[in-house]
């Protein structure tokens, strides 16, 4: 008996900390305006409020190290996207469904949101170091439960210029997740992913390229099928094409891989990075004090590497384009250390 009560507990945990599923029964688009629609990608560091052992968070082990630094953290997130007012956010690092909730509950105590036109979605991952997780916060419910695949892929890939000397191994994605929408009347594949970090280590790197190429097979299969695409996410990289404040330069292959431009299916399709319609001078995303001397002023420290990639249809579509800059970064700050990425779109 006790043995039963403590699997329902952990089966309800569980349910708790994921929420994947979609019920096709009461799908739903509870937006004022059905006529636009306001994207956000935002790497919100670190939301946790349940304390994760594996990576000591809250704790030593991660930026807020007491779960009072943890909620503050989440209120600084909350007016962020109180001031945004999005229709659907995608959230890179966060701990479960617990968070999300959380956030919507807030935003909705701040009486700038209507009460029940938020609901979470989110697919657990396989990061069980950092217990980190992507999912999203949607007045627009998708069409499929979200899903992963697990792929792997074996690096470096053919043609990689990572510098990587090690021995040969494989990687899937392990932080993402997967599903559709009628986007417009556009059948739509909608893919969120982290991917591993630090832009210019050279094992990463090669990591990195393998995981691109998983989410190239996922993008290929969709777009095969008569789907736009929208992927988004932090995909802890430069793009070639498209340069950030600072013009940096990428060693790897990923956002090539990912645009259709490299890789296994180099040509069968085109993605489209929304930052070309930012001006370069506000092409940043995510601090970093590289020499850990809290210079907040130092250009140096900004970069771009959280992305929105899209078809030539959705393109056509989005009205315009920004990095939200309205919070300062520095050493001890309650905001995350990245910003969020904002498209609008008029139908």
């Amino acid at each position: 008996m006790i043995f039963t009560l403590l699997l329902a507990l952990c089966a309800f945990i569980k349910a708790d900390t994921e929420c994947p599923i979609v019920s096709e029964s009461s799908v739903s688009d509870r937006r004022t305006n059905k006529n636009t629609f306001r994207l956000v990608q935002y790497n919100v560091e670190w939301l946790f409020i349940d304390y994760y052992s594996s990576a000591n968070c809250p704790g030593n082990g991660c930026t807020w190290k007491t779960e009072t630094d943890a909620k503050t953290h989440l209120s600084y997130v909350t007016n962020v996207l109180n001031e945004l007012n999005p229709d659907l956010i995608n959230f890179c690092e966060v701990e479960g469904c617990d968070e999300l909730n959380m956030v919507i509950n807030e935003m909705e105590l701040n009486g700038l949101n209507e009460t029940n036109v938020y609901k979470p979605y989110l697919k657990k991952g396989t990061d069980t170091s950092t217990g980190q997780n992507v999912g999203m916060i949607t007045k627009v419910d998708p069409l499929v439960s979200l899903y992963r695949t697990e792929t792997k892929v074996s690096y470096p890939i053919a043609g990689s210029k990572c510098g990587y000397t090690g021995s040969p191994s494989t990687s899937g994605v392990s932080k993402h997740y997967i599903t559709e929408y009628n986007f417009a009347g556009l059948k739509t594949a909608f893919i969120a992913a982290h991917l591993i970090a630090y832009p210019t280590d050279p094992s990463r790197c090669a990591q990195r390229e393998a995981q691109a190429q998983v989410l190239q097979y996922v993008i290929y299969d969709y777009f095969f099928k008569g789907y736009e695409i929208i992927l988004l996410g932090d995909m802890n990289d430069f793009d070639a094409e498209v340069l950030d404040i600072n013009s940096d330069k990428p060693i790897s292959k990923v956002l090539d891989i990912l645009k259709g431009l490299d890789g296994e299916y180099k040509g069968n399709y085109t993605l489209t990075n929304v930052a070309s319609r930012i001006v370069q001078n506000e092409r940043f995303s995510d601090w970093w004090d590289s020499d850990n001397n809290c210079d907040t002023s130092s250009q140096k420290d900004y970069s771009m590497i959280d992305h929105i990639l899209v078809t030539s249809k959705i393109n056509s579509k989005i009205t315009n384009a920004f990095i939200y800059h309205e919070y300062r970064e520095y050493c001890g700050k309650w905001n995350s250390d990245h910003y969020p990425v904002v498209i609008d779109f008029a139908f």
